[in-house]
């Protein structure tokens, strides 16, 4: 069975890799930024050799992601996913599934009352959408920022 792990520096490469691969659900990352978000991240774990990543962030984190302020400004404890990718030869295995429970335990561990993300309604992401759906997680809102337009999720832990 993949273990998860913390992304590690030695890690970074692969998963920038990976986001590259993903840039038009997420967003463009430089190898510094990517760093930054890891450290200053709540929770920042891969599957393998960067099978699947996923970066969160709690109400604490130093982080000026318009999509997280929007969170911070309306909820008091949350943890924020910013992030998360799959690589295509591992799709179907669980992996981002076995990545959200550990972030689902961590989170009602540490007294968060939900985990908050957003999923593109334009560019569309329907294997997002069916996903977050499935793991009960509800919209709250819509924004946007640049050429995307997003839906605010929530699920209460």
């Amino acid at each position: 069975m993949t273990t998860l792990d913390p992304i590690t520096p030695a890690l970074l490469a692969p998963v920038l890799e990976l986001n590259r691969l993903h840039e038009n659900e997420l967003s463009p990352l430089t190898a510094s930024r990517l760093a930054r978000l890891v450290e200053a991240a709540y929770f920042a774990r891969v599957c393998g050799k960067a099978d699947v990543f996923l970066i969160a962030f709690d109400e604490t984190s130093d982080y000026d992601s318009p999509n997280f302020l929007w969170f911070r400004e309306r909820y008091a404890r949350f943890a924020y996913v910013d992030r998360i990718a799959v690589a295509d030869h591992a799709r179907g295995r669980g992996l981002a599934r076995r990545l959200y429970a550990a972030l689902f335990e961590q989170a009602a561990a540490d007294g968060h009352a939900m985990i908050a993300c957003e999923v593109n309604l334009d560019p569309p992401n329907p294997a997002s959408d069916g996903f977050h759906a499935a793991l009960g997680f509800r919209v709250v809102g819509t924004g946007g920022y640049g050429a995307k337009t997003v839906r605010y999720f929530v699920r209460e832990l």
